[in-house]
């Protein structure tokens, strides 16, 4: 993840935040640990943009310029799975209660991460595994108060009694609070990473992702629109994707072609579509690591084309 410095933004960017509209936690308690299902409930409020439906909103007037920037030819790819190169494959995440001993976390990017104690675990599981040497995310979800911790390129210090990272950031899943402009998050674009990702629980148990997708692309612009908060280029091209930018899969594919894995997915990408979250590779779509995931379903995914999506009409788009 790119981190680009520049001026900050004294305001916060919020909006409503109307009480969890989910079934009672305490009646159906999330069991405790890694990459668990979440049983039905959704992280944020009904009407959050992560959980809204944009299946009949507008198309972007640039949105074909856009879609080619990124790649009309390029293929769809399942950034997850069971394993890769001898680790997990996926951003993988864990559930912990409030007995959960809070720990230092040393920030790389103090003056725009949310300070700590953390409530992450010695062993917490880190994207890529503990020898990785890439974006090293570890996402925490404190399950009684409803909270989320990211960190990135995350590094354990004496056996986890501490941590070293890049940037971090807490998200209250009941509110609809942003991050403030212009910040980062553990993700370029300000966005929350567990949100995004296409999870194991979902796809199999609830048949049914209830919420918009993350993705990365190769170039980004310098800008965003919400609900994003941060850039991560130096490229001003208005053909180029803004971080937080939503795109959906048309309509008209033909989704019966496909496993009923993938059918789930595709669904989610027709109702709720997938926003930018981060430099990478194009059509690079996140989810959480699972043993019981088939990569064979999965790689059916890469069927589908840059062509077979459109953005979504946006609106402010921030550049400074």
């Amino acid at each position: 993840m790119t981190v680009v410095t520049r001026r900050h933004f004294l305001e916060s960017v919020a909006l409503a935040a109307p009480a969890l509209a989910n079934r009672s936690l305490a009646a159906d308690p999330i069991p405790l640990g890694p990459n668990v299902s979440l049983k039905g409930h959704r992280p944020f409020p009904d009407d959050n943009p992560w959980n809204r439906d944009i299946s009949q909103e507008p198309v972007d007037p640039n949105s074909d310029a856009i879609v080619a920037s990124i790649g009309l030819d390029k293929r769809l790819h399942p950034d997850f799975g069971t394993v890769w190169q001898g680790a997990p494959s996926g951003i993988p995440y864990v559930v912990v209660d409030s007995r959960q001993p809070r720990v230092p976390v040393r920030f790389e990017y103090a003056e725009e991460s949310d300070p700590g104690p953390y409530p992450i675990p010695p062993s917490a599981p880190i994207e890529g595994g503990p020898a990785a040497k890439g974006d090293r995310h570890v996402l925490v979800l404190e399950r009684d108060t409803w909270k989320l911790y990211e960190t990135f390129s995350s590094y354990p210090q004496d056996g986890g009694k501490s941590w070293k990272a890049a940037s971090g950031a807490v998200f209250d899943l009941n509110s609809n609070q942003l991050r403030p402009a212009g910040w980062t998050s553990a993700d370029a674009a300000g966005l929350p990473i567990f949100p995004g990702l296409v999870r194991y629980d979902e796809v199999m148990e609830q048949k049914a992702i209830r919420h918009a997708l993350r993705f990365t692309v190769r170039r980004s612009r310098r800008a965003y629109v919400p609900p994003a908060t941060h850039f991560a280029s130096r490229l001003t091209d208005a053909n180029l994707p803004p971080m937080g930018m939503r795109v959906r899969l048309r309509g008209s594919v033909d989704l019966s072609q496909f496993p009923p894995l993938a059918q789930v997915i595709l669904t989610a990408l027709q109702r709720y579509g997938m926003m930018v979250a981060d430099n990478g590779g194009d059509w690079f779509l996140s989810g959480a690591p699972d043993p019981r995931w088939n990569d064979e379903e999965i790689a059916t995914l890469k069927r589908i084309k840059g062509r077979d999506f459109e953005v979504v009409k946006m609106g402010n788009v921030v550049t400074r």
